[in-house]
């Protein structure tokens, strides 16, 4: 099934980014996806890593996944064709397949490589609200392709011990981005995940973040917490699989500043 025509929208483009895995970048992208659908905004999640976790976590099984990012990659077929219905209204998902992992040498020889997503997405993004990239765990060409088709990235942070020194590789990778292939790229802001009051570190990891990048970091923490382990395995983001959990909650919580941040920028700029 391929997403619904509509009229033309003014589309945000964030990837949803860490070059280290386990962070929460994957539950970040698809129930943050959830939280913005909730609100009757149009999004499509493109789910750009290998893995293909955005997609399981979506409830998309395998043999459903085709097309998929690879064929959408290749040029093979638009991303409208590609783009599946989720169980959350007013969500999308093009997902992923194991032959992504492939594009990765693909692209290395393919003209402009680096902005084959841009193209690819092409007008399709005047269908959505927010387009949510959802990157894989490396620095490798898919995710300098998310960073050169998005607007902005938007960094899950987990508190632990090496957090800060894992996400400077990005942010400086980020900078570059910037300098040579999308002047216009900004960090959307950075959301410290896998949070647990009861631990000391987690409350030192978030001070040092915080001090580090001031405004950019949300007030919203995502927390340590079970229901949003056990979602993925049920095929729901836990906002449909438990919907008044503290990690619903929170997610809740971070679409709204979301929101509201991007409000009161662009008012600023207006």
């Amino acid at each position: 099934m391929t997403a619904a025509a509509s009229l033309p929208r003014s589309s945000r483009v964030i990837a949803v980014a860490n070059q280290k895995g386990g962070v929460g970048k994957t539950t970040t992208a698809i129930n943050l996806g959830t939280a913005l659908a909730a609100i009757r905004k149009q999004v499509i999640v493109i789910d750009l890593d290998p893995q293909g976790n955005a997609s399981t976590g979506l409830g998309i099984p395998p043999a459903d996944r085709h097309p998929n990012a690879y064929d959408v990659l290749s040029g093979e077929v638009p991303v409208g064709a590609a783009s599946l219905e989720t169980l959350v209204p007013g969500l999308h998902i093009v997902p992923a397949g194991v032959d992504l992992s492939g594009a990765e040498v693909e692209l290395v020889g393919a003209h402009r490589r680096e902005f084959v997503l841009k193209t690819a997405l092409g007008r399709t993004l005047s269908a959505y609200d927010y387009v949510l990239i959802d990157c894989p765990p490396a620095l490798g060409l898919l995710t300098i392709n998310a960073l050169v088709a998005a607007d902005a990235v938007l960094v899950p942070l987990q508190c632990e011990f090496f957090a800060l020194e894992g996400v400077s590789h990005l942010l400086g990778t980020i900078e570059r981005v910037k300098a040579a292939l999308n002047p216009e790229l900004e960090i959307q802001g950075i959301v410290l995940t896998m949070y647990d009051k009861r631990n000391r570190l987690s409350e030192l990891v978030a001070g040092d973040v915080r001090a580090h990048f001031g405004e950019q970091v949300y007030d919203t923490v995502i927390p340590r917490n079970v229901r949003i382990s056990e979602a993925p395995s049920h095929g729901r983001p836990v906002l449909i699989y438990d919907t008044t959990c503290a990690g619903s909650r929170a997610y809740l919580a971070l679409a709204s500043e979301i929101l509201r941040r991007e409000k009161r920028a662009a008012a600023v700029m207006a």
